[in-house]
């Protein structure tokens, strides 16, 4: 799958989050790498920054965007055609957005989103 046909599903996934949970995100980038951090060569996804829940009053006073990384290649060698791609891109758009939302990878296991 080309970067675009990725960045595309990417950007399907996000268009599937409801529109008042999509409202409350704040300050967050969702981008599209093709390769993981290399201590862990195997990730899909990265949410980096301050989850809503932990954020006070003097967080916002000069805060870059949380950064929600998609990554490519991990994802590719993990699928075995473009449906699985689609699929795979949309539960870990949904499992970093849930980062941003202070929902932690045990809660998301349990929920069926780990």
């Amino acid at each position: 799958m080309s970067l675009e046909d990725f960045e595309d599903a990417v950007r399907d996934a996000l268009d599937e989050i409801p529109p008042e949970l999509a409202a409350m995100m704040d300050n967050v980038v969702v981008l599209v790498e093709d390769d993981p951090p290399a201590d862990d060569p195997d990730l899909l996804g990265l949410y980096e920054g301050t989850p809503l829940t932990e954020r006070g009053e003097v967080w916002a006073a000069g805060a870059l965007p949380d950064r929600i990384t998609v990554f490519r290649l991990p994802t590719l060698a993990l699928c075995e055609d473009r449906d699985e791609v689609v699929e795979e891109v949309a539960v870990t758009v949904v499992h970093e957005i849930a980062h941003h939302f202070g929902i932690d990878d045990a809660r998301l296991h349990e929920l069926g989103w780990g």
